[in-house]
């Protein structure tokens, strides 16, 4: 979805009696693409390895563990598949040794189960590596050993984490793609807001602005997810050969997140205030103008997400905003419930000014005195 296209927001999808929609599966499909080869060829991998290399007649956990650490998460850093790895590997080794040292009866498995809980909490915060160890013990009590002797487990399993690994970085899941629709959607719902209350303060449409403070109290997630990505781009980049000449782009992206976030967080504030101002119906048609600017501009910031030299184009629009923003230049000085949402505009426009690639000092700096 693009940033621009904010009619898709508003456009209900059509979705059948159980809440199903074709294009949410069609979508879900598309975006697993890339993961589902990787996940496929990692799985092929690690089981082609242990079994003509290492000669493994049953090897079903190195396929498991590749598997499993890779998933179809959000966060693919190499240090979540690298923690969910060994929490599987090290649940293999503790089951085996276990079996060799009390073999199979009625009060081993909870036995395995209980201890490897609390030593894998006792090791690590992680749920995922906790319960990772756990799940893999139990699978290896419940089976049948195969040939090979003690272990042959435990080397599928490191076999299976380590070809995760691999596969992370020589065969990336696009994390630079996922981060830029993470970003353009915040924008999309951003821009979307800033045009709706800017209506309903020409209109004086309460129902409208209160509309608009729902959808904008609904951005954490878009926010969430983008921070998600990002950190799961960069991360890759450090290993990736194909991702590592575009580490400073991706860093650089992390200041544009930044003031994002804080800026979302002011819009809230701003969108609030004017759902409450609008509601004694006297036009202020200099505010609407000055949303009008600020949208205008951001339009010009979310066009930064693939050209950051747009940033600078849109910082000098920020700048012209932000001198605006002085009571006494609108003759509101002494209307306190006018002038408090100019007031607020002003920390919002700081945020988009960092988010343009300008200090907090910088920033600041532009603030007319009042």
């Amino acid at each position: 979805m693009s940033f621009l296209d904010t009619q898709s927001i508003k456009q209900p999808r059509r979705r059948g009696r159980l809440g199903w929609s074709l294009r949410e599966s069609a979508r879900r499909v598309f975006e697993t693409l890339a993961p589902a080869v990787q996940i496929t060829l990692a799985a092929w991998g690690s089981w082609a390895f242990a079994h003509y290399v290492l000669g493994h007649d049953v090897a079903f956990l190195s396929v498991t563990v590749a598997v499993t650490s890779l998933g179809l998460s959000r966060d693919a850093r190499p240090r979540r598949i690298l923690q969910t790895g060994l929490g599987m590997v090290s649940g293999i080794a503790v089951s085996e040794l276990f079996i060799l040292a009390f073999g199979h009866g009625v009060w081993q498995l909870p036995a395995i189960i209980f201890g490897v809980l609390l030593g894998a909490r006792f090791i690590t915060n992680s749920s995922t590596y906790a319960l990772s160890a756990v799940a893999q013990s139990a699978l290896v009590y419940l089976t049948v050993a195969p040939p090979g002797g003690p272990y042959t487990r435990t080397i599928d399993g490191l076999v299976g984490g380590t070809v995760a690994l691999i596969a992370t970085a020589l065969i990336p899941r696009d994390p630079r793609g996922l981060a830029k629709n993470d970003a353009e959607k915040l924008f999309g719902v951003f821009l979307e807001s800033l045009g709706a209350i800017r209506g309903a303060m020409q209109k004086l449409d309460v129902a409208s602005a209160d509309a608009t403070l729902l959808t904008i109290r609904r951005t954490q997630p878009l926010l969430d997810n983008w921070r998600m990505s990002l950190d799961s781009a960069i991360s890759i980049s450090r290993i990736s050969p194909f991702l590592r000449r575009h580490r400073d782009e991706l860093m650089d992206q992390t200041r544009l997140l930044k003031g994002m976030d804080l800026a979302t967080r002011n819009l809230r504030v701003v969108v609030r205030r004017i759902d409450f101002l609008i509601r004694d119906g006297q036009p202020r048609p200099y505010l609407a103008d000055l949303l009008q600017q600020i949208e205008d501009a951001t339009k010009i910031l979310a066009q930064g997400i693939e050209d950051p030299e747009r940033r600078t184009d849109a910082l000098e629009l920020f700048v012209e905003i932000i001198h605006q923003l002085d009571p006494k230049k609108h003759g509101i000085a002494d209307q306190l419930r006018e002038a408090s949402v100019l007031l607020l505009l002003r920390p919002l426009l700081v945020d988009l000014l960092v988010a343009s690639g300008a200090t907090e000092d910088e920033a600041r700096a532009e603030l007319p005195e009042i």
